[in-house]
């Protein structure tokens, strides 16, 4: 069974570097660009491939030696050759599964302050930051589309932000004591995250008609044109009644963009819960009601530890992590994916 996986990998990934260096690929910019992604993602697999053939020579040549009589230096050969078959047939199935159709996406993220007061506000911010930080380190970009009153909704940019950043939604519980708290009292507050592929125009259309579009004068800080021009923005969606309001820009045009983008957003992920509901893909399945039971990792300042309760993984380098340093957490939570797809694609079968 495995050989054969080995052998369509093989056979899929010539092709793909075949029609890299044909002319008539090479002169459509569009066929060129999806040969040249479903190469670049089919390239992990064909290294493996390439090392279980290595391997099963490596056994096959220490058997062969062997049926000439016992020598322990090939028996070894033999053993560890077999060894790394095991495992290169684990990882290579791995490295086969499914991948979410949506993860080469850019992603738009909301954090809002769930239970705990004022001190919820100040975890929003404290998130906001660490994610930024993470995006930087995995060569994202971050662009701010509405920040303030500790609520923060902001978009990553790059190609696979939604494989990385998908991990990320739902509440988010600190334990720690407050800057405010005088009597040195560990509080326990919540953050919700939820994480949105950025959908393109042509994969959700909006029609004019389903929307109510007020302006009104924007609140808070800002410059002058800011509080004192009609430029902030409020979308209702009247068939699914998603409100979504934006007054952080100047121009009323760049808040009704802004604010169309994240309402396509969430009616595509709407869209995507509906078709496949067990993928927790959905931003009430994430989000969640913000209360502290409702918890994917909790993050206890006192013990200088993160526990992400999906994976039951503990980690003792809270203060990196809030730096952005999330890779070991997010490694953990693909590689749990990949094994519940496997295991799917295995009862399916």
């Amino acid at each position: 069974m495995i050989e054969q996986l080995v052998e369509q990998i093989e056979a899929r990934f010539a092709d793909l570097a075949g029609q890299m260096s044909d002319p008539e690929v090479i002169g459509d910019r569009q066929r060129y660009a999806e040969v040249g992604r479903a190469y670049a993602d089919l390239e992990p697999a064909a290294d493996l491939a390439r090392e279980w053939r290595r391997a099963q020579g490596d056994a096959d040549t220490a058997a062969e030696l062997l049926e000439d009589g016992e020598d322990p230096e090939m028996r070894a050969t033999l053993t560890q050759a077999r060894e790394r078959l095991e495992r290169l047939d684990e990882e290579i199935r791995l490295a086969m599964v499914e991948s979410d159709p949506s993860d080469d996406k850019n992603v738009i993220v909301e954090i809002r302050p769930g239970t705990g007061g004022e001190e919820a506000g100040l975890w929003a911010g404290d998130l906001f930051r660490m994610f930024t930080r993470y995006a930087e380190r995995r060569g994202f970009s971050t662009e701010p589309l509405s920040l303030g009153e500790g609520q923060y909704t902001f978009a990553v940019k790059g190609r696979g932000a939604y494989s990385v950043f998908k991990w990320e939604g739902g509440t988010h519980r600190v334990q720690r004591v407050p800057e405010t708290e005088s009597q040195g009292r560990i509080h326990t507050s919540t953050a919700t995250v939820a994480v949105l592929p950025e959908a393109d125009d042509v994969e959700i259309e909006i029609d004019p008609n389903d929307l109510q579009i007020d302006v009104y004068r924007s609140s808070g800080p800002g410059g002058q044109s800011v509080n004192t021009t009609d430029s902030a923005v409020r979308i209702t969606h009247k068939p699914s009644g998603i409100v979504v309001s934006m007054q952080d820009e100047k121009s009323q045009l760049q808040n009704r963009e802004k604010a169309m983008r994240v309402l396509r957003a969430r009616l595509y992920d709407r869209a995507l819960a509906e078709q496949q509901a067990e993928v927790a893909a959905s931003r009430s399945a994430q989000v969640g009601t913000g209360e502290r039971a409702e918890k994917i990792r909790t993050y206890n300042f006192p013990e200088k530890r993160v526990k992400d309760h999906r994976v039951n993984l503990l980690v003792h380098n809270l203060d990196a992590i809030l730096e952005g340093e999330l890779d070991e957490i997010t490694a953990a939570l693909e590689d749990d994916e990949k094994r519940r797809r496997l295991e799917a694609q295995a009862t399916s079968a």
